[in-house]
């Protein structure tokens, strides 16, 4: 790998390549962890310089999918911070359950657990055929994976456990099959779930919801860029609107700071407020 100054400047030209040519902006990354992310793409490649990854996606079009599915973060489990699941249960969905529709954006999805846990509760509580799930994330390769279902059978375990302190009503297994080590849930929950792709840095609003879920995503941004996602989700929601962060990530300090009211400071769970 390259000195650390050359680094820095190798990484710009990175930058610049990947929004002049293909239109992802990742200048607004929190630096740090997005040069991590970017060394760790070059030892997955066997490319010995960031340079050197760059000149492979000026050459190699299909190189791109690896690169994008090494720079966006798809770590998550199904019903992850199983206590916040059970409050947006026991507390944010009977309030959505007024609604003649329900209109959910799960922002930056990953490989879909946190989506098929969603669908979950809402089946359980008796809201799904009402409801319409917004799946995204810039990240193809993650949003394929996430539309098939399929995880490896080693995590049950967890995502059982999960479930049941979310305060699951059944058994996690009902929802699933399993063969050869993997499990697929079932096609009745990805009926009401649109996957899509849609990048929170440079993408604008595309509909109106009445609860976002975007857990863990805005730690990788800078402050700039925080603040702009954040002006995005609050012209996304109705009015009294939910927005649900992840446990490292607040509002306080932001530009949208006062449209908000915490419901449950805790949980990071915040309501838009109604305009004066």
């Amino acid at each position: 790998m390259s000195p650390t100054g050359a680094d820095d400047a190798e990484l710009q030209t990175f930058v610049q390549v990947m929004k002049a040519r293909h239109g992802y902006d990742f200048g607004e990354y929190a630096p740090a962890s997005f040069k991590r992310r970017v060394r760790g793409l070059c030892r997955r490649a066997n490319a010995g310089s960031i340079a050197e990854l760059t000149r492979r996606i000026e050459r190699e079009p299909a190189f791109l999918r690896q690169v994008l599915a090494g720079l966006s973060v798809p770590v998550s489990e199904m019903f992850r911070d199983p206590w916040v699941f059970e409050l947006l249960r026991r507390e944010v969905l009977p309030v959505l359950a007024s609604y003649p529709r329900i209109h959910i954006w799960q922002a930056g999805c990953a490989h879909g657990e946190e989506v098929y846990s969603l669908a979950i509760l809402l089946q359980e509580e008796g809201l799904y055929d009402k409801a319409q799930i917004f799946a995204t994330d810039f990240n193809d390769v993650a949003l394929e994976e996430a539309a098939e279902g399929i995880y490896p059978a080693a995590h049950v375990a967890l995502f059982a456990e999960n479930y049941r302190r979310a305060g699951g009503t059944g058994s996690l297994s009902q929802y699933f099959h399993s063969r050869y080590g993997r499990i697929k849930f079932d096609e009745s929950l990805k009926r009401n779930i649109t996957f899509a792709s849609h990048n929170l840095g440079t993408d604008g609003v595309f509909a109106e919801v009445q609860l976002i879920l975007c857990r863990n995503v805005l730690i990788y941004f800078n402050d700039s860029l925080q603040d702009r996602v954040l002006r995005l989700f609050r012209d996304s929601l109705v009015n009294k609107g939910f927005l649900c962060l992840g446990s490292k990530e607040s509002l306080s300090n932001t530009s949208v700071g006062g449209d908000f009211q915490a419901f449950d400071a805790a949980a990071r769970i915040y309501r838009r407020r109604a305009p004066a």
